[in-house]
């Protein structure tokens, strides 16, 4: 009788347990603190929220514009609450950053670089959306986006993604060095640079022989400068104080100082450590110099 009743008392307990752990939080698997970080390396929020949003401090809730060849996009609302992604679940926002596909099964266009954030570790993905998650919620509805018919079918991107897209996570190189493969990650994976630095072809995916050369055809038509380390057209002659002068703060070796969406990105990589810095210069002054001169349209 005493062991019936001790079963029955350890059953309650499990129970119990198991109730607790159905109602945790759904971020409780992630690292928060390293979400925060991570969510700053990514970049997101210069993307999902509007300029005027940005001095009010109205973050995620989308609704930017991003002018492009094809038409404008508009970034869609990334916060927890019901207009934004409020009622996804983990798995939901690891499809949408490995595989660009939305809870519904449709595929995302690539002005969101899911190109590039496939390559994230599944731990950063699972501690990104920690912290996401515990970002406050902004009442939004999305905007339609204003792109002509090809490049506004989702269906059609199914066809975009088997000619331009391959999922995974970067695999280190163990011929190369902690510091050079850290680097790595960051720019091509967590930093996205090649989106804005890369010139893409007539059908929006980026010119792999061009890596990193620049483009006239940047976000709302701006110029985006040539950062391989070719000494004549792209930063070949910087030093790596250069390149942390820059992440840090915003200046150029001439000392002036960057404006328009690299401004916008500065806000991130100041947030960097050192050594993360550090990494991404070393990372970008071993990549195939190119030589592609890039003439300003726009002042900065």
């Amino acid at each position: 009788m005493r062991s019936l009743k001790s079963a029955r008392r350890v059953s309650l307990v499990m129970i119990s347990i198991l109730t607790v752990l159905a109602q945790a939080p759904a971020y409780a698997s992630g690292d928060i603190k390293r979400g925060a970080y991570i969510f700053k390396a990514a970049g997101c929020t210069g993307c999902h929220t509007r300029n005027d949003d940005r001095k009010n401090s109205i973050l995620l809730a989308g609704g930017r514009a991003f002018k492009t060849p094809f038409g404008t996009y508009y970034s869609p609302n990334i916060s927890s609450s019901s207009d934004g992604i409020g009622s996804w679940t983990q798995s939901d926002f690891q499809n949408a950053l490995r595989y660009g596909i939305a809870p519904d099964g449709s595929n995302y266009f690539p002005v969101f670089p899911y190109v590039s954030y496939t390559k994230m570790a599944d731990r950063d993905i699972d501690d990104l959306w920690a912290y996401m998650k515990t970002l406050k919620p902004v009442a939004r509805e999305n905007k339609d986006h204003d792109v002509n018919i090809f490049f506004g079918s989702r269906f059609l991107m199914h066809f975009w993604k088997l000619m331009n897209f391959q999922e995974g996570t970067i695999q280190a190189d163990p011929a190369k060095s902690e510091e050079w493969n850290r680097g790595r990650y960051l720019v091509e994976a967590l930093g996205h640079c090649g989106e804005c630095h890369t010139p893409r072809n007539a059908l929006g995916a980026s010119k792999s022989d061009m890596y990193l050369a620049g483009t006239i055809n940047g976000p709302d038509g701006d110029t985006v400068p040539n950062i391989t380390p070719d000494k004549e057209t792209g930063i070949g002659i910087w030093a790596v104080d250069d390149y942390d002068s820059l992440l840090s703060m915003g200046m150029l070796p001439d000392g002036d100082f960057v404006g328009g969406s690299m401004g916008e990105a500065i806000e991130n990589t100041e947030s960097l450590t050192n050594a993360d810095r550090t990494a991404i210069a070393v990372y970008l002054k071993s990549v195939p110099a190119i030589s592609h001169k890039i003439k300003k349209t726009k002042a900065k």
